[in-house]
């Protein structure tokens, strides 16, 4: 009952509240001239320095869902939910020129999105098309789970109702006051309050690590309650060890989760804000703190094992696993500090989100409605159309939580992520080389999307009895193998693609069809940041014409 939580509530509505005013104070933090412009509303003017890029690219990719289900899935699988730590530590060196060249690219050319990029380089308003409703559609439900990260404290708290409406009810209000302030303040807004947001996670996980061990005997005693709870376990792949059964899994789902990391379009819109290619440098060299963050956090599944923490129900009777860790807080550590802790997982709900949301509107409005509904609109009303589709894009993640299983929205965006592998040929590799024809780059998405969809068809959901769509480990058995491992469909769906993509490149290239593209194979594309080139940053004007594509 909420009755029994009123001192947490009280703390968690007021640094709630206190954070949504920094939000709409973000309006007036650097104020440009001038704030109806993507470069202004979408990008923060892209002028944010290192410290400011540093908490903006880590307040969105390690998000309140991050902060709630990684513990949740050691809880119930073991080391296995490890995967969320190597893989945000391997990429940042895979990224690290990637990025540098991305920023360049786009800093140069005024590009806002990474379908203005493929449709630059590659000549194709088709191809760019594809990765802006890609980028869309995997965005989606990752801002859905940002609610369903907020939920998780509020079933906690005992602050729901009956029926769908009422049961939502915070989380409806809290993401009005959300999209108020995003509306109001653009980037501004989360990059202003990813201070507050960071502050808060350290301070909460620094203190756990140390008091969790002493309230529970120490982290042997921990691990030893983890180790004797999984050997109970008839399931074949849990464990505080890796085994035969998921090491498979493991390896590839950690690879295919760094690649898939900064192709979604709110990973690299905190990177294209920044003011010069040493600000990213200096951030993919830094930002693994918050991978060492992440691991200390994981171990809260562990400790929520040996304080004996059950879950809450889902209203379909399931164990909602999410709840574990805002359980343990309310546990173990006086009413104060569970309050801190809530509010610190729900803030961190508002930055991503936020970043999310512009993201999505910016894809919309470049690569969608300039491109095909109004060629010669005008800077002002590009911002005006991406505002409001920001609006619709936190609606529609609204209508996930209120009228969805919470569940399916977590499938969803495991499904998202195999989705937006399917944009690393032409996003990731057409920064380097523009050997790959455009028809067959198509011809390669299609190939990757169909088989990896096909893949997540055929996966079943034991705990929620659902047929179809379930996760993302495929079983190898499915492909004719003799053996109960199982693989990450990403991973396979984007070896095909890129196969796909080859081939076909071979054959049109051998049958003279043109690949279109663009002057961006001169080595004077990727500027160095001593030409003066490369430090202006050109606005948002109207994409240069391009050909047709070709009949592949």
């Amino acid at each position: 009952m909420w009755r029994d939580h009123q001192l947490e509530i009280a703390i968690f509505v007021i640094l709630f509240l206190g954070v949504s005013a920094v939000g709409f104070v973000a309006a007036r933090w650097r104020r440009p001239d001038n704030l109806n412009h993507l470069d202004e509303w979408g990008l923060g003017g892209r002028n944010f320095g290192g410290w400011i890029t540093w908490f903006l690219i880590g307040g969105d990719l390690y998000t309140a869902y991050t902060f709630v289900a990684v513990p949740a899935l050691l809880f119930a699988a073991g080391a296995a939910g490890f995967f969320a730590v190597p893989y945000t530590v391997i990429i940042y060196p895979l990224v690290f020129l990637v990025l540098v060249r991305m920023w360049s690219v786009s800093h140069r050319h005024g590009f806002v999105t990474p379908a203005d990029f493929v449709r630059a380089r590659f000549q194709s308003p088709t191809l760019a098309l594809l990765v802006a409703i890609t980028g869309i559609v995997a965005t989606m439900p990752y801002i859905a789970l940002q609610l369903v990260g907020i939920e998780s404290v509020l079933k906690t708290m005992g602050v729901t109702g009956s029926g769908a409406i009422a049961r939502h009810l915070p989380i409806i209000i809290a993401f009005a006051i959300l999209a108020a302030y995003t509306y109001s303040s653009g980037l501004r807004a989360p990059a202003l309050i990813a201070f507050v947001k960071d502050t808060l996670i350290y301070v909460v996980i620094l203190v756990a690590v140390f008091y969790l061990p002493y309230k529970l005997g120490g982290w042997g005693a921990i691990f030893d309650a983890a180790d004797a709870k999984f050997d109970k376990s008839p399931a074949a792949t849990d464990g505080i060890l890796l085994n035969a059964n998921n090491q498979l899994q493991y390896i590839t789902l950690a690879l295919g989760s760094a690649l898939a990391l900064f192709l979604y379009p709110h990973s690299l819109t905190g990177v294209l804000a920044s003011k010069n290619r040493d600000v990213i440098k200096r951030n993919m060299s830094a930002l693994p703190a918050y991978s060492l963050l992440l691991g200390l956090i994981a171990l809260l599944g562990y400790a929520a094992i040996a304080a004996n923490v059950t879950p809450l129900k889902n209203p379909n009777g399931t164990n909602d696993n999410n709840t574990v860790v805002p359980l343990l807080f309310d546990k173990l550590f006086p009413d104060w500090f569970a309050g801190v802790a809530y509010a610190a997982i729900g803030i961190g709900a508002l930055v991503p989100a936020a970043i999310m949301s512009i993201a999505a509107a910016n894809l919309f409005t470049r690569n969608v409605y300039r491109e095909y509904l109004r060629r010669d609109a005008t800077p002002s009303q590009e911002a005006t159309v991406s505002k409001v589709t920001s609006l619709l894009v936190k609606v529609g993640a609204l209508v996930f939580v209120v009228f969805v299983d919470p569940q399916f929205s977590i499938d969803l965006q495991l499904i998202g992520g195999v989705i937006i592998l399917q944009t690393l040929p032409a996003v990731a590799l057409g920064l380097f080389t523009r050997w790959f024809h455009r028809g067959a780059l198509i011809g390669g998405w299609v190939a990757g999307m169909g088989l990896g969809m096909w893949m997540l068809y055929q996966i079943p959901n034991a705990a929620t009895k659902r047929a179809h769509f379930g996760g993302s480990a495929f079983p190898l058995k499915e492909f004719g193998f003799d053996s109960t491992k199982t693989i990450y469909v990403g991973f396979v769906a984007v070896a095909v693609n890129l196969l796909v993509a080859a081939l076909l490149t071979l054959i049109l290239r051998a049958t003279s069809v043109a690949d279109g593209g663009d002057d961006t194979s001169r080595s004077d594309y990727f500027a160095d940041e001593g030409d003066p080139r490369a430090d202006t940053a050109h606005p948002a004007s109207k994409a240069p014409e391009v050909a047709p594509d070709p009949v592949v």
